[in-house]
């Protein structure tokens, strides 16, 4: 390759990295609301595919990406929020939950999202962010999906918040020890309920993303184990908003190498190139788990059996 090609490749990664990372973000950012809290939500699978198809299904009939927006979110916010109160119950397994919830989200978005298959729905709009440049590869590059400005903020806001706001610290609180929690008066279940429906109405906004946006429309196949793998992300940024972000890019490159390997006639191992963010998520897991060591960042509670 020459170097007009190296530079078209390394924007179409930039750019697919962006596109492909912002569900990764909302969901990893969700998650990592719920974590803090010290529980752990492996129904994201089930709210990212329900959102989706719910935020597709509110932009068509209402003709409104933004309410589809909105819809997306209360959607995921109704099916963590359930979450939060089966897991409340004495005896319920957080893991098992999740589970049976990721199963029943997906369930329910293939169910009703059956006539949604064929529509077109509004799309969420772009912000070209490369209009300053006259190369094409530069404008398409930077041509970023509305949300994603969205998803920065909220990053620096969920990393100010936990640190230096009330909620924040009780939320951490929660994460690291119920028994203080209780001694100062908070309902640790309230506590976990609150966060829990907040990351999912956060995740939400990644499935919205998903149908509206990139590859903006609704079928059954639409979220590719991206639910779960954040749950991975969130582990590898340590618990750490901004983490997140950089995670999320990251796979969202990860993601697009095998596309932009095509924009440069490259589509030999095509396939192959598509199996990247998955084959990431299981070394970092190999990498960043061990028995004989603690997750540096990982709030107390979730190592407790339940």
């Amino acid at each position: 390759m020459n170097a007009d090609d190296w530079t078209t490749l390394l924007l179409a990664v930039l750019g697919g990295a962006i596109r492909v990372g912002t569900p990764f973000l909302f969901v990893s950012l969700g998650e990592c609301l719920t974590e803090k809290s010290g529980r752990i939500n492996l129904g994201l699978e089930g709210v990212l595919v329900l959102s989706a198809m719910a935020g597709f299904g509110g932009a068509y009939l209402s003709g409104s990406v933004w309410l589809g927006v909105l819809a997306a979110g209360a959607s995921g916010a109704l099916l963590a929020t359930l979450h939060g109160l089966l897991c409340s119950l004495p005896r319920v397994s957080d893991i098992a939950t999740g589970i049976a919830l990721m199963l029943l989200g997906t369930g329910l978005a293939f169910y009703f999202g059956k006539p949604l298959i064929q529509p077109q729905a509004p799309q969420i709009p772009a912000l070209a962010l490369g209009a300053w440049s006259a190369s094409p590869q530069v404008q398409t590059a930077l041509s970023v999906n509305a949300l994603f400005p969205l998803g920065v903020l909220l990053a620096g806001l969920m990393a100010w918040g936990f640190t230096r706001t009330r909620w924040g610290l009780v939320v951490r609180m929660a994460g690291d020890s119920s028994d203080a929690a209780r001694a100062l008066g908070y309902s640790v279940h309230g506590v976990r309920i609150a966060a829990t429906a907040a990351g999912g109405f956060i995740a939400g906004l990644g499935g919205a993303s998903l149908s509206l946006y990139y590859p903006g429309s609704w079928n059954e196949g639409l979220s590719s184990g991206q639910g779960l793998i954040a749950v991975a992300l969130v582990i590898f940024a340590r618990w750490s908003p901004w983490r997140c972000l950089g995670a999320a890019l990251l796979f969202g490159g990860a993601g697009a190498i095998g596309p932009a390997l095509q924009s440069v006639g490259i589509s030999a191992g095509y396939y192959l190139f598509n199996a990247v963010p998955y084959a990431l998520t299981l070394l970092i897991l190999v990498l960043t788990c061990s028995p004989r060591r603690s997750l540096k960042g990982a709030p107390v509670e979730l190592s407790l059996s339940r």
